[in-house]
């Protein structure tokens, strides 16, 4: 795989290319490589637990317990960070010690806090996140303010400042979801490209009716990020629907179709064909956010310019190189680990054991390096990988 960085001048989407969304004078102005909207909280993750959660007053002993940073959006920038990228979030928190902990969490990462608002009323979200040996978990969390996050939360010079948007926990954020279209179409005229990790639906429904306007958005999003069990959500189809028709659903309503699947790697289909790349073999402590650092691996590859299968396997390595430590972000990796590891994946070689401690704090990003965008438009309209 090509080793260019997300920003690097020698990408294959520099200056010099012509595959851009935007002139080179439009994007010389831009501050960040990308805008993360979405959920931000922090995290209690206990586990594994090795039988049922038991009530009754009972209390059940795990191994491990770790608060830590949370929320898809949040862990996915903070990967995106960690990849080069310069990242800003937008969001909403309480006035609480919780909101002042993850803003905080988030700029130690070098992720730029600007655009996150602080509710006086409602309370920053809270999740606990209960892990068994399987890999599998039980999510419990109080949404404080994500019933409240609107689209109008996000500064609109900040769409124009940023080279890709991505939006997380579309079913957490009702509000946010009626307003994505159109915030989704702002960054497109701005010369932007868009991605969207929906996770999961705690009322079942999935948008099926179409209350919410979900074709709406994936008519304006480049890139759809859901898990195997999301996607055939999405799709409508049976839990045994074959992937490639799955994604094929999906990508016949807009987007290139990224479908993550745990051990068993990941596809993407672009509306005609797919491709996919297989597992990394790994032995996890935590998969908690796993799927949130493959989104930023993928959007951090395609940014540098790789090709759909180069950034399939990376996000492919980065989702599994987080599973190394308890917690979303103290085990991602960066872009030099990342592409070491994928080297020696490829080699049949261990993948290397993660950093002792989490990642040191950082100033927030202030400049990008001025590479172009990448035009994903020709996998919106079908064209081969």
């Amino acid at each position: 795989m090509p080793h260019s960085s997300p920003n690097s001048p020698n990408s294959p989407n520099s200056p010099s290319s012509p595959n851009t969304r935007a002139s080179l004078a439009s994007y010389s102005s831009h501050t960040f490589d990308l805008l993360v909207v979405g959920d931000v909280n922090p995290d209690i993750v206990v586990g594994p637990l090795d039988a049922p959660l038991a009530f009754g007053q009972r209390e059940q002993l795990v191994d491990s317990g770790l608060l830590t940073l949370g929320g898809s959006a949040a862990i996915m920038a903070c990967g995106a960070a960690r990849l080069g990228l310069k990242v800003a979030f937008a969001g909403r928190v309480g006035d609480d010690e919780a909101g002042r902990f993850v803003v905080a969490a988030l700029a130690a990462r070098g992720v730029d806090t600007g655009a996150v608002r602080i509710d006086p009323r409602l309370a920053t979200p809270l999740t606990v996140v209960v892990t068994r040996g399987d890999g599998d978990r039980t999510i419990l969390t109080a949404p404080g303010t994500l019933a409240a996050t609107r689209a109008d939360d996000v500064p609109e010079a900040l769409l124009g400042d940023s080279r890709h948007v991505h939006a997380a926990s579309y079913f957490l954020m009702p509000h946010l979801a009626e307003g994505l279209p159109a915030l989704f179409r702002t960054a497109h005229d701005r010369g932007a490209t868009t991605s969207l990790d929906t996770n999961d639906d705690p009322a079942g429904t999935w948008d099926q009716d179409g209350s919410l306007g979900l074709g709406a958005l994936l008519a304006v999003t480049d890139i759809l990020l859901p898990n195997a069990r999301e996607a055939r959500a999405l799709a409508g189809l049976p839990e045994d629907a074959p992937l490639d028709t799955v994604a094929g659903q999906l990508a016949s309503r807009g987007p290139l179709v990224v479908v993550k699947n745990g051990a068993d790697g990941a596809l993407a289909h672009n509306g005609r064909s797919s491709i996919r790349t297989p597992g990394i073999s790994a032995r996890p402590l935590d998969t908690v956010g796993a799927g949130d650092s493959f989104d930023a691996g993928f959007v951090a590859a395609v940014l540098a310019g790789h090709s759909t299968a180069d950034a399939l396997e990376l996000a492919a390595v980065c989702g599994a190189l987080s599973t190394r430590a308890y917690g979303g972000t103290p085990a991602q990796p960066t872009w030099d680990e990342a592409n070491a590891a994928h080297e020696a994946h490829w080699a049949h070689e261990a993948l290397p054991e993660p950093p002792a401690a989490e990642p040191p704090s950082v100033a927030p990003p202030t400049a990008a390096t001025a590479t172009a965008p990448t035009d994903l438009t020709t996998h919106r309209n079908g064209a081969t990988f």
